[in-house]
């Protein structure tokens, strides 16, 4: 908490007791009190307001799943690398079986519906392109 260790927060409360003194230090206690009441009841109440703005509970979110040390990013690439979800036809692999799927992925490319051919209108030698003055 700040910096502050044992001794030096002991020593801190010593001072602040011998400024306040002892006639002022009911009162600042019982300020102090309201402090920390104060602060738990903003504390629950921005608690509630969450449960019930998200509709999740603060207490059954997993923060471990948000911590951004979990995430190594050489550790991200190298599982990306190794996944082994589409396997290619290795160099060891038959000539039968590249032909294959050679012959598979040609197959496909026939199959595929082709696309129409552009085609472009001329204007008549001697006539003027359409012009629309509201659109410059």
């Amino acid at each position: 908490m700040f910096g502050i260790n044992g001794p030096e927060f002991f020593l801190l409360l010593i001072i602040g007791v011998l400024v306040i003194g002892p006639q002022r230090l009911p009162e600042y206690t019982q300020k102090l009190a309201n402090l920390v009441k104060e602060v738990r009841r903003m504390a629950s109440g921005a608690r509630e307001q969450i449960k019930e703005e998200v509709g999740i509970d603060i207490d059954d979110v997993d923060w471990k799943k948000y911590d951004p040390r979990q995430y190594d990013p050489r550790r991200i690439i190298k599982e990306a690398l190794l996944d082994d979800d589409a396997k290619p036809v290795s160099a060891g692999a038959p000539a039968a079986v590249a032909a294959v799927s050679g012959a598979a992925a040609v197959a496909v490319a026939d199959a595929a519906p082709k696309r129409p051919e552009r085609v472009l209108q001329s204007l008549p030698p001697g006539e003027a392109a359409p012009f629309d003055t509201e659109a410059t």
